[in-house]
């Protein structure tokens, strides 16, 4: 199984468009490697590739990956798109890969009503692009080589989606609108989480079997936003745990034997900076941190 990152960064990218917070502003003086929104490229064999998740920058990742590239005057070897949720930076390149070449597009019946619902997304034609529906663990086949489940993790709806009752703090759900996938190769398993809200016991159990883990990188804590004057929304009130602290995704998956690597890294979280004392501790606590271009071979 070949995968590639295509976008480590949460919604926004690094630097963000109208953020001038350290980290985007170091991004911008090319002290750090500038992210693309998140966005993941997997295949069994090098030639045929889905996708996980489709970025407003997935133009911009298929262009600077040439393995995407077509493959014909108008063909192209992505096969499928899977999406995680409802979120604009996993839905919005769907306007994009709209230029009539075929594609499986799957989903949870819930994220394909918030898709319909748009119907913006009516140019994504349907003759070409059949609309899969997803149900949650059970393994399908985007392509030979690769089968897919899709089970609940904890989250919420999208933030566009919210209804006025999310003024007031909730528990994170768990259904079809956040989910992850385990991805199983010849030899390997991946499993990928770009979005989660809490690391119950029964997913640490469950992600004991992965020889690699792609986990949801948003914020190092809860207060990400606050502490860098650029928002009041904390992670948790975005659906995302925190990388620190007692109940932080670092603690949580400490008893996980895999390669461990955090994407859908907001640009406001201090891991991002060289030599923050932030990301020294991730490294002594065996995780990397995702980049555009990353590619791992399993």
């Amino acid at each position: 199984m070949y995968i590639k990152i295509l976008g480590a960064g949460a919604g926004g990218g690094l630097p963000q468009w109208n953020c001038g917070c350290r980290n985007c502003t170091a991004a911008r003086q090319g002290q750090i490697a500038p992210m693309t929104q998140s966005c993941v490229a997997v295949s069994p064999d090098k030639r045929n590739w889905v996708l996980l998740n489709a970025s407003p920058d997935i133009r911009t990742q298929l262009q600077a990956t040439p393995a995407l590239h077509p493959i014909g005057l108008r063909d192209s070897p992505l096969r499928a798109v899977i999406v995680t949720n409802g979120d604009v930076d996993h839905i919005a390149g769907l306007l994009t890969l709209r230029e009539k070449s075929p594609f499986t597009l799957f989903a949870t019946s819930a994220t394909h009503q918030t898709i319909a619902a748009n119907t913006v997304f009516g140019v994504l034609d349907p003759a070409l692009v059949t609309r899969q529906p997803i149900t949650l663990d059970t393994a399908f086949a985007p392509l030979p080589g690769l089968s897919v489940t899709a089970y609940a993790v904890p989250g919420k709806v999208p933030l566009y989606a919210e209804d006025a009752s999310y003024d007031h703090p909730r528990p994170p759900q768990l259904g079809e609108e956040t989910i992850a996938l385990r991805i199983a190769g010849e030899k390997s398993v991946l499993h990928y989480i770009p979005g989660c809200a809490a690391v119950p016991d029964w997913l640490c159990d469950r992600l004991r079997e992965a020889d690699l883990l792609l986990f949801d990188g948003t914020v190092w804590a809860d207060d990400d936003m606050q502490t860098s004057r650029t928002g009041q929304k904390t992670g948790a009130r975005m659906g995302h745990m925190a990388m620190s602290g007692p109940q932080g995704s670092v603690a949580r998956l400490s008893l996980l034997t895999c390669r461990r690597v955090f994407t859908h890294i907001n640009n406001t979280n201090p891991v991002l900076m060289p030599g923050a004392p932030q990301r020294a501790e991730l490294r002594s606590a065996g995780w990397e941190l995702a980049h555009d271009g990353m590619e791992i071979a399993l």
